[in-house]
């Protein structure tokens, strides 16, 4: 900062005001609404550090901003991924986990020089975010950090769904800026506080759904909007997860209450009947067993605010996204990246009705559901907008996909892996998961999208050609800066996330029950019981 500015601890020093000395306020703020020294950097703390706060934290690092303090409950885990980010597994380098999807193009000699530069680039990128995690100061307990540490901007939250609300609403209080990983919350609830609390503690947001800053994302709002396809009463959008990713609709570890019945079929337990559920309890038993807590793992603070489960390695890492109590399915997971761009472009409400058709739900002993299933079918109703007819989108998971348009050529494949379908009385727009590559049928269609102004501001890209991806984290950074606008902040994000949570509600519903709901006051109205799957209990010793 500048000289002559006022500091960080002037300016705290010299308030009155109770509420006011006890805030931390960034440093880009103190000199008026916009400003930013030339040299300033942002000071942040990630907060989940071994998944995807790898990548979330890489860009911001290389951008050139300061991470200052690292929180995770299992630094175990995280020094293991973190001495992983040097090694290649495959042309991109790093390859986030995900399976190659099957069929995938090959690649030409031009773009496999790209990807190998684009590789290498990484390499370089993962030494440096390797350095900043060694220098950086570590928390087990996200209070503590932002109790103690003062030099502390802004936040990075990639940590199970259960606790962005506790963590994010925290960190807001005290004026830091908050990026948090999609879904933004765990309950349709919770993002109803973030919304409010950033409004009113005015802090720059954005939700970590990186596809809503590509430019696939522009061109759908343009495209869409400039009314290319026509009018639009249907959205389909399918994703292949949790296949292959994680577990669902599986019981939770424990022996059963009564032994499998023996048959016919002697000592298996099952006799002559293998249905499911007599092969769930089977897997139940051969998952049973007592799991020590693995060192640098703090399972109570991992657990948060909800309720009490011994530990098991089928939970944690990563493995959380399918249980009830810590992740919110599929749906929670892919629909940031898939409903976010008909949501965006058509520019929906909240729904007024939401019905879902699903595998079943993995149980406990006492029949508890613990697991989402693994695969759903739900259809969400949006009420008409102005000149806009109503729209019905229906999402699909777990390989389930939409029925093929016949208007799509012969020789044109759905992407198993996720995308979305945009039905227009003049013909389709198909897109990949993040609104990759989007396209319209017929081809004739693609003439008249050419000449479709570009009215959408991009977001700056990092790597060449298909490859390039849009610095969604950046976005946030020179939004905090004054520079830009973040594209997905918590007042639409929160949105959003409650249009896919309610999915997640109406499994929780029931069968090809219908819930009603009125957005505005935010309650099930033909329903009064369902609305307890709006929020959540949180464990003693935990508040929102």
């Amino acid at each position: 900062m500048s000289k002559g500015k006022v500091t960080r601890r002037k300016f705290v020093a010299g308030t009155t005001g109770a509420a006011l000395s006890a805030m931390i306020v960034p440093r880009h703020v103190l000199g008026g609404v916009g400003y930013t020294a030339p040299s300033d950097t942002v000071n942040f703390a990630l907060i989940g550090c071994g998944g995807q706060g790898k990548t979330d934290s890489g860009e911001l690092v290389a951008g050139g901003q300061n991470m200052v303090a690292l929180c995770d409950v299992d630094f175990g885990f995280v020094d293991r991924e973190v001495a992983r980010m040097t090694q290649q597994r495959g042309p991109g380098g790093g390859g986030g986990g995900r399976p190659a999807g099957a069929g995938a193009p090959q690649l030409t000699p031009e773009q496999q020089e790209r990807m190998q530069r684009m590789a290498e680039e990484r390499t370089k990128q993962a030494v440096k975010l390797q350095e900043a995690y060694k220098n950086a100061k570590r928390y087990t307990d996200f209070r503590k950090m932002l109790e103690t540490q003062k030099d502390i901007d802004a936040i990075v939250v990639a940590t199970p769904d259960h606790t962005h609300a506790v963590i994010g609403k925290a960190a807001m209080e005290l004026g830091k800026h908050a990026y948090i990983e999609k879904p933004l919350t765990w309950s349709i609830q919770e993002a109803r506080v973030l919304r409010e609390t950033a409004a009113r503690t005015k802090v720059v947001t954005q939700m970590g759904n990186m596809g809503h800053s590509s430019e696939g994302a522009a061109l759908v709002n343009e495209w869409v909007q400039a009314g290319v396809i026509g009018q639009i009463k249907e959205v389909n959008v399918w994703t292949n997860r949790p296949l292959g990713f994680w577990p669902q609709g599986v019981p939770r570890p424990a022996k059963p209450s009564a032994p499998a019945a023996q048959g016919a079929g002697g000592g298996s337990g099952f006799g002559t009947d293998w249905n499911a559920r007599q092969v769930n309890r089977a897997l139940a038993t051969a998952m049973d067993g007592e799991y020590p807590i693995p060192q640098g793992l703090d399972w109570d603070l991992f657990l948060g605010p909800a309720p009490e489960v011994a530990y098991h390695p089928i939970y944690h890492p990563f493995n959380w996204r399918g249980w009830l109590d810590w992740g919110t399915g599929a749906i929670g997971d892919m629909a940031a990246h898939l409903i976010d761009h008909p949501y965006w472009a058509l520019g929906l409400t909240y729904p007024t009705t939401v019905e879902a058709t699903f595998t079943p739900f993995g149980t406990d002993v006492k029949n508890n559901r613990v697991s989402y299933p693994m695969g759903s079918h739900v259809v969400y109703h949006f009420p008409a907008r102005g000149k806009q007819p109503p729209v019905k989108l229906t999402w699909f998971d777990g390989g389930l996909m939409p029925a093929r348009p016949d208007v799509l050529p012969d020789d044109v494949q759905l992407d198993p892996g996720g995308g979305a379908i945009f039905i227009g009385e003049k013909g389709i727009l198909v897109h990949g998961t993040y609104a990759a590559n989007p396209k319209l049928y017929p081809q004739s269609l693609m003439e008249v999208a050419a000449k479709v102004p570009k009215t959408y501001f991009r977001v700056e890209k990092s790597g060449e050609g298909q490859f390039a991806q849009a610095k969604h984290r950046m976005n946030w950074i020179n939004a905090i800066k004054g520079k830009e606008k973040a594209t997905c902040p918590f007042e639409y994000a929160s949105r959003l996330t409650e249009t896919m949570l309610l999915g997640v509600v109406a499994m929780k519903v029931g069968q090809s029950k219908k819930i009603y709901y009125d957005g505005e006051k935010g309650v099930i109205t033909n329903n009064s019981d369902a609305n307890q799957y709006l929020q959540r209990e949180y464990r003693k010793g935990w508040t929102l």
